[in-house]
């Protein structure tokens, strides 16, 4: 082959790759544009106000494509199905009580994007902000609305490994005092004081503004642990309990558990812990749960599975009875607002 020869076969491959590039420059353009199209047969939804003190309201993060996916929406809560009033307030993770509103954002940059929680009054306007040193993950608040706590994924940790490492945060928005990073706690196992490199907390769930739940892992095993404020302790309760969720009442946890013969890429079922007896109880859910479920009442739980929107959301009952149903089409991080 001659040199010119070359030189042809050389232009073509450099047009060939650079119309293959610009093919799927322009397909992941229309993909992303896709999504603020709203689609044929999805949950109707306007702008409005959403007002987190409103009693008898679904809120959640609405993952229908069209011009308000992702931004924090609501519905009646006796109607799931309904038409979606969405905020205009764009969260990745969400949650409500008390008037409280706690939202994890990703804040767009050429370079990488970067994270902050932003604390929220009942009309969804900031009221403190605060910069995240991962991607977030779980976000609660309490009862009254006077404490947020929020958990992400950090790197960097030489633990850590090929492993996930979890930085998890408790704000009280009455003193806006910012407890940074729950591994600072007292550490009890079994009674025992516990301290090691490679612990991480996550999973925050409020009993009150002082006293919480969370999950401690460390050395391969994760542990259920009541967790308080002022003493800046975590003492275990239960093993092999990830991502707890209290029930209204204060006596049963819902979570997340490792079960045997499950597929190390989807280890999880939905699980309840009565608090007083410490008997665990499946439910009807059989499917693996990644998701930090919620008490939609005292008696049904609402968890997220994926959807072809990127999320839906489930119900099944608490008691084992049962099976399981969806509640929502398009939806993330669902709270329910004070009873109608």
């Amino acid at each position: 082959m001659n040199r010119t020869h070359r030189l042809l076969v050389l232009l073509a491959a450099v047009l060939l790759l650079t119309g293959l590039a610009v093919g799927a420059t322009l397909h992941a353009a229309d993909r992303a544009a896709e999504k603020d199209r709203a689609q044929a047969g999805g949950p109707p939804v306007r702008s409005g106000k959403v007002a987190l003190d409103t009693p008898g309201l679904a809120v959640f993060r609405n993952m229908a494509w069209g011009p308000h996916r992702d931004e924090i929406a609501s519905v009646p809560g006796g109607d799931l199905t309904g038409p979606r009033t969405a905020s205009g307030v764009h969260c990745l993770r969400f949650h409500t009580a008390g008037g409280t509103g706690i939202c994890l954002q990703a804040v767009r940059s050429g370079i990488r994007d970067s994270y902050r929680a932003v604390a929220l009054d009942a009309r969804l306007r900031e009221l403190r902000r605060y910069d995240l040193a991962g991607v977030p993950s779980r976000a609660r608040v309490s009862p009254d609305g006077h404490t947020v706590a929020w958990t992400v994924f950090v790197s960097g940790d030489s633990y850590a490994g090929t492993a996930f490492s979890t930085r998890t945060s408790v704000l009280d928005t009455r003193t806006w005092t910012l407890d940074r990073n729950l591994e600072t706690y007292r550490v009890f196992l079994d009674d025992h004081p516990y301290r090691a490199a490679d612990l991480n907390v996550w999973g925050v769930t409020f009993a009150d503004d002082t006293r919480f739940y969370a999950t401690v892992a460390t050395a391969g095993k994760t542990y259920l642990v009541r967790g308080d404020r002022r003493e800046r302790t975590l003492r275990s309760v239960h093993t092999n309990v990830e991502c707890p969720s209290l029930s209204p009442d204060g006596t049963r946890i819902a979570y997340k558990k490792r079960v045997e013969g499950a597929s190390s890429d989807a280890p999880w079922r939905l699980y309840v812990l009565d608090l007083r007896t410490l008997r665990e109880s499946a439910t009807a859910e059989q499917r693996n749960i990644d998701d930090q479920a919620v008490w939609r009442d005292g008696h049904t739980l609402v968890y997220s599975l994926p959807g072809d929107y990127g999320s839906d959301l489930w119900t099944v009952p608490a008691d084992g009875s049962g099976s399981p149903r969806q509640a929502m089409a398009a939806a993330l991080a669902p709270a329910f607002t004070g009873r109608s």
